[in-house]
């Protein structure tokens, strides 16, 4: 590895500390909410503060508010803008699972971008939205300035895994049921039903869970499971996939440890896919919604980064 061109640092959740106030940080009435168009479908957004733009980009299931405390954090010194994917709350949920293809996803975040009238931005996905912000890198590397990426193992890394890795392939069974089966079944959510009371079951804070109640009651079932069907990896040993194009911009990576849904072990090799600074920050006692379960070492460690950054630029 050449450390000329890398730099690689690993956190633990011990060690970047702030106030316990920001964990309990809700901007619900704060943000302002606007549409920005991709042809014919429309993506809702909430944003927040001034400065240079960064697009936050949920996964599933989930929507923009997943982002709060991170916006709470970054508003004083950024424009934020959290988006909620098609399919989700707000979004137009357009029929027919080619919609969700990622050319149709990638497309948006783009979108979003120019909405704003910027020609780029700093990229922030989570889950399916650390997929969708992986491909938008690879695809339209000039409309990044920064990559940051939440229990999401670059693909070349997830690949591997799914392919080798046995454990990673059990946690995967979800997502192969997802792929097979309908909303409508009764156990295609984790052995129960999915409806907005199961899907906001993970959410620990009550207050939030009712908004996600409500985003979810908005949302298309049909779509978050288009996700799966249009776009989850299928490695094959006999036939891998390519190797994802070199990237060059700087890239924070976060992973919770506890995740059970992917494994850490994806984030290995990480740095040879980059061709810049490459830095991952691992919190050992947070699950896969790191940004919530760690929201002060996500939220103070991505203010850090970007401002170090931006000074040296």
């Amino acid at each position: 590895m050449s450390f000329k061109r890398k730099f690689y640092q690993i956190f633990s959740a011990g060690l970047i500390c702030l106030s316990p106030a920001l964990s309990q940080a809700d901007i619900w009435n704060d943000v302002e909410r606007g549409y920005a168009q991709n042809g014919d479908v429309k993506i809702h957004y909430a944003t927040i503060g001034e400065g240079p733009l960064v697009v936050m980009i949920h996964g599933f299931p989930d929507f923009w508010y997943s982002w709060r405390h991170q916006m709470e954090g970054l508003k004083d010194d950024f424009k934020v803008v959290a988006i909620d994917q098609r399919g989700y709350n707000r979004s137009d949920q357009p029929a027919g699972q080619e919609n969700y293809n990622m050319r149709h996803l990638v497309n948006d975040v783009a979108a979003v971008i120019r909405h704003f009238g910027e020609e780029k931005a700093i990229i922030v996905g989570h889950d399916w939205g650390g997929i969708v912000s992986w491909q938008f890198a690879f695809a339209m590397p000039e409309m990044v300035d920064k990559l940051i990426i939440l229990n999401l193992p670059h693909p070349n890394g997830l690949a591997r895994e799914l392919t080798t890795n046995a454990e990673q392939q059990t946690n995967s069974a979800y997502a192969r049921a997802f792929i097979a089966g309908s909303p409508a079944d009764p156990d295609i959510f984790f052995g129960g039903p999915m409806n907005a009371q199961s899907l906001s079951g993970w959410v620990s804070d009550p207050a939030a869970r009712e908004h996600y109640i409500e985003a979810f009651e908005r949302s298309s079932f049909d779509a978050m499971l288009a996700y799966y069907k249009q776009n989850y990896p299928q490695p094959n040993a006999n036939n891998p996939p390519p190797l994802a194009p070199q990237l060059n911009m700087p890239v924070l990576v976060f992973h919770g440890l506890l995740d059970t849904a992917l494994h850490s072990d994806g984030l290995n090799n990480t740095w040879d896919w980059i061709d810049a600074d490459t830095t991952i920050v691992t919190a050992p006692d947070a699950s896969h919604f790191v940004q919530q379960d760690a929201a002060e070492l996500v939220t103070s460690t991505i203010k850090w980064w970007l401002i170090a950054r931006t000074v040296t630029q």
